[in-house]
């Protein structure tokens, strides 16, 4: 049997947050639109090193999946949702990159493309 890297060890803590959180991606609606009126990042879609990363007002505005840690804010990569989370001091994290504090959720976006290096992020469980 394999040993278990830490990279494996992400990518696989990356699919079960993922899949926590996994929701069907559509074009950014009104909540994404006034996203910056109650405090949250404003969104982006964009390609980044050949994923699609996107981020944009959750739908249950600051109490996304009841945990409200990502601030009612969700990260997508090629439609996988990224779970993120803010830090009491304003930076984010991503379950991909948990230990390297970023400025916004764009950014934690491309620190988990970059730390999966090619690799699909996949679904995380719920609870």
């Amino acid at each position: 049997m394999p040993e278990l890297s830490r990279r494996r060890a992400l990518t696989a803590a990356a699919a079960l947050a993922a899949a926590a959180g996994a929701t069907t991606v559509t074009a950014a609606g009104p909540a994404a639109a006034g996203a910056h009126d109650h405090g949250l990042p404003e969104p982006f879609d964009e390609v980044y090193k050949g994923p699609r990363i996107q981020g944009r007002a959750a739908a249950g505005g600051g109490h996304h999946h009841g945990g409200g840690h990502g601030d009612g804010y969700a990260v997508f990569v090629d439609g996988v949702e990224l779970h993120v989370m803010r830090n009491a001091d304003g930076t984010w994290i991503s379950v991909v990159s948990h230990y390297a504090p970023v400025a916004d959720p764009r950014a934690a976006a491309r620190a988990a493309v970059d730390e999966l290096q090619g690799a699909r992020l996949v679904p995380f469980p719920a609870n």
